[in-house]
């Protein structure tokens, strides 16, 4: 098999915030499943992600590298695996990708047995920033064999079907950095009337107020929360870039300067504590509950390492001590089968 690729990797700004709150605020995941697959966690559940490149092999021998916005197992009563995608505008093309990933995903996770193999393929879903009256809320993927047929349902969420009240209510609060195209099309007007712009601008008012309750409540972390502001600024930034006003005016609101994460906050907790018991000491317990608090949320090792600067084995040690606590749980990875030479 060569080993030439093909990159097809290119996203977009949203693409990124999509991902970064996938990877990064865990916790915000579960209600977007249930909601979206009419599930049923609780929310303690583990959540363990996969690759997201993979690569096609195509006729011509090439590999062809494309890149999923997620896919990750959620482990309940049974591991199921599940595959989301951020779509910024209604588009039946996205189909055929979708088709793409679910059938690597699958192999990449299938197994050979007796001379079978065997592939199960993910719960599948999108998610459209923008849509419209011809949206569906359902796409689907019919695969015939011989005179077979059978169906893959694709759900569909759709940003504009969420008022403010029904994404706190449903604590959907994943959606809060894209809640801002639900007013794409009245960013002239907002740019223009002062007293429409206010009326924006204390919606987002809301918002943060809203979300520190919920700090506050410690029903999500200031590392939580400070991401949920900053990607809100960062789709902002983007969506509403020829919009000065707009831009500008909801960004004092949700903070128009870089946010502190939670990383930055405990760093300085355990600077302050160490002006009085020693700043070794002080700096030394804010990385450890930083590094704690980061592995709750199941954030990478890697990462924890890079924000932290505390030796990777150290890190380890910690993992390992909260696992015999019972405060997290050691997953095992599903097994994989490597599919190589099956495409021709």
């Amino acid at each position: 098999m060569t080993d030439r690729k093909n990159n097809t990797s290119s996203g977009t700004p949203y693409d990124d915030v999509f991902r970064t709150l996938l990877n990064d605020c865990t916790s915000l995941i579960i209600p977007l499943v249930n909601e979206v697959f009419h599930e049923h966690y609780v929310g303690s559940e583990k959540i363990e992600f996969d690759p997201n490149e993979h690569f096609l092999n195509k006729q011509d021998g090439n590999l062809q590298e494309r890149i999923t916005d997620t896919s990750f197992v959620i482990y309940g009563d049974t591991p199921k695996t599940y595959h989301l995608e951020c779509q910024t505008n209604s588009d039946n093309s996205m189909l055929v990708r979708m088709f793409e990933y679910d059938t690597q995903i699958a192999l990449d996770q299938g197994e050979i047995k007796n001379n079978i193999l065997e592939v199960k393929f993910p719960n599948s879903a999108i998610l459209f920033l923008r849509s419209n009256a011809s949206t569906p809320d359902k796409m689907q993927i019919k695969i015939c064999v011989g005179e077979e047929s059978l169906y893959q349902d694709i759900p569909v969420m759709k940003v504009k079907d969420y008022s403010l009240k029904s994404i706190f209510d449903k604590k959907l609060l994943f959606l809060i950095p894209f809640y801002i195209f639900t007013h794409e099309n009245r960013f002239a007007e907002y740019n223009s009337d002062k007293e429409e712009l206010e009326i924006l601008k204390e919606e987002y008012g809301q918002i943060k107020r809203q979300l520190e309750e919920l700090c506050i409540n410690q029903e999500i972390t200031e590392y939580t929360k400070s991401t949920i502001e900053e990607m809100s600024n960062n789709v902002l930034e983007n969506l509403a870039k020829k919009y000065e006003n707009v831009k500008e005016g909801v960004k004092d609101v949700m903070g128009g300067q870089v946010l502190d994460y939670e990383a930055k906050r405990i760093r300085n907790e355990g600077i302050e504590q160490g002006i009085e018991q020693g700043i070794e000491q002080g700096i030394e317990e804010g990385k450890e509950e930083l590094v704690q608090n980061m592995l709750l949320e199941n954030t990478k090792i890697s990462f924890i390492v890079k924000v932290s600067k505390m030796p990777e084995e150290k890190v380890q040690n910690i993992k390992e001590k909260l696992i015999r606590e019972g405060k997290l749980k050691e997953l095992e990875k599903p097994k994989k089968t490597k599919n190589k030479g099956m495409a021709k």
